[in-house]
């Protein structure tokens, strides 16, 4: 896994250095952009339930390989797929750069949601039970 993100870092390092015409050809099997950011959020997601998770005895026998295919299974993609259209995208900077921010936006608005989500429950918790 580690390799595959390595992989996927040098390619980014690259293609943000260099112009905004596609370096890569376009691969017969693309994955289309909406459905590229939603797996990409997922695969953030992923990532961080197994770093935050990972040392616990449940997760014993995982690892962050299985996330990442588990990501891939729900999309029904093959990995080689993944790894072609990434590329792919991340050829192009700027529209990479413009998918990365929907991606990272996505992320925030689930944290507020989520934050919004706990802070309710610990208002309701503070409630008297006369007021229920």
């Amino acid at each position: 896994m580690k390799k595959i993100f390595q992989l996927i870092l040098l390619v980014t390092v690259v293609a943000l250095a260099s112009c905004d015409d596609p370096v890569v050809p376009k691969p017969k099997h693309l994955i289309k952009e909406h459905q590229m950011i939603d797996m990409l959020v997922d695969i953030h997601l992923a990532e961080a339930t197994y770093n935050r998770f990972r040392y616990d005895t449940l997760m014993r026998d995982n690892s962050s390989v299985n996330f990442y295919y588990s990501v891939l299974d729900k999309y029904n993609v093959q990995d080689s797929v993944f790894e072609q259209s990434f590329i792919y995208y991340a050829s192009v900077p700027k529209n990479f750069d413009k998918m990365y921010r929907k991606v990272t936006s996505k992320l925030s608005e689930m944290e507020q949601e989520l934050s919004g989500r706990k802070q309710d429950e610990l208002k309701l918790k503070e409630e008297p039970e006369e007021a229920k």
